[in-house]
């Protein structure tokens, strides 16, 4: 196969047969590289502060009608333990780019959750030092995840006020170069994006070779400067679900979440058809229900009301309605830990 934008933009721009062969293919690929398994991750939002003012996001800091909260070490715990318990492998720990929570503070969480549970540690919390990274690692952070949201670096500038995307792709090549489980991705359909930008975020995701890829449709915030911007490809929404097939093809080996926002897009069967067509990560809430409704990046997020069993037993219901089995152990990457360094020339 030739990974090359030419090659990505023919398989983005497919219909009729071409079309269902593309989501055949991906769904193929994903079987034979990364197995039938669906693994299931939790997330849980332990803070909703956050010092960015992205001009997409429903928590950027200027928004005034987000009331603000931070889980306390107990909390995320007894989040963790009932996970346990309920069969998860891996705890996400996600929330806004909070500057004034200290690095130390969140290693402890990390290392109170290895030696109370079993469960893989995946942080989430934006650009970081490379010194705090492998501190966090040292804890025993298992993966991190950060995405770079577009590959456009004027388009990365205009969206991220007080940072670049040089600054991005910087903290993620300290991560690989950590050797840490490196997940990131981008959105699909940012205000002023290209078919050409889509198939260049595929490409650059092959190009660092991530564990994990994340990408999800963007979703306009009512609350914020893009309220009123609608997705790029809302005239086409089948993009959504070729852009993953398309990631599946140019990344084999990596896992692919079915992300909640399929699931906004494509009410109650979002997820599902991802999970077809090239997906095999299922991520459910558990967050405490209290905390749901306040960390909405983007407005219809699915499942605010439910309780964390509920969404795990919904995630377990939509897997076996497709005769996949449910993922034993961590699921960690199945590539090879020690990678060349690689030029981002």
């Amino acid at each position: 196969m030739e990974y090359t934008r030419l090659f990505a933009l023919k398989l983005l721009q497919s219909e009729g047969r071409a079309l269902e062969r593309l989501y055949s293919n991906a769904d193929t690929v994903r079987r034979k590289k990364m197995g039938d398994d669906v693994f299931i991750r939790g997330i849980v939002e332990f803070s909703n502060v956050c010092s960015n003012n992205c001009l997409y996001c429903g928590i950027r800091a200027s928004n005034r009608n987000v009331r603000r909260y931070s889980m306390t070490t107990e909390e995320i715990m007894e989040a963790a333990i009932a996970m346990e318990e309920n069969n998860f492998s891996t705890i996400v720990l996600q929330s806004g780019e909070i500057r004034d929570i200290k690095d130390d503070e969140i290693g402890e969480i990390i290392r109170k959750i290895k030696k109370k549970t079993s469960l893989a540690v995946t942080v989430s919390v934006g650009n970081r030092r490379k010194e705090t990274y492998s501190f966090w690692r040292d804890c025993g952070m298992d993966r991190y995840f950060l995405r770079f949201e577009t590959s456009d670096a004027e388009l990365f500038n205009r969206l991220h006020p007080g940072c670049t995307l040089k600054e991005r792709l910087t903290c993620l090549d300290d991560l690989h170069d950590l050797e840490i489980q490196t997940g990131s991705g981008f959105m699909i359909g940012l205000p002023g994006e290209k078919l050409e930008t889509l198939a260049d975020n595929i490409l650059l995701c092959r190009k660092f070779d991530f564990d994990m890829i994340g990408i999800g449709p963007f979703i306009p915030h009512p609350e914020t400067p893009l309220g009123n911007s609608p997705n790029a490809y809302s005239d086409n929404p089948e993009l959504f679900f070729k852009a993953l097939a398309v990631l599946r093809l140019f990344n084999p080996e990596a896992h692919i979440p079915a992300t909640t926002a399929f699931d906004a897009v494509f009410p109650g069967e979002g997820r599902t058809l991802a999970l077809q067509r090239g997906a095999n990560i299922f991520m459910p809430n558990n967050t405490p229900v209290k905390y749901r409704e306040d960390y909405l990046l983007y407005p219809g997020k699915p499942g605010v009301d439910e309780d964390p069993e509920q969404c795990l037993s919904s995630a377990v219901v939509r897997i076996k309605s497709l005769g996949r089995p449910l993922g034993k152990g961590p699921g960690h990457s199945i590539k090879k830990r020690h990678r060349e360094k690689r030029s981002r020339e």
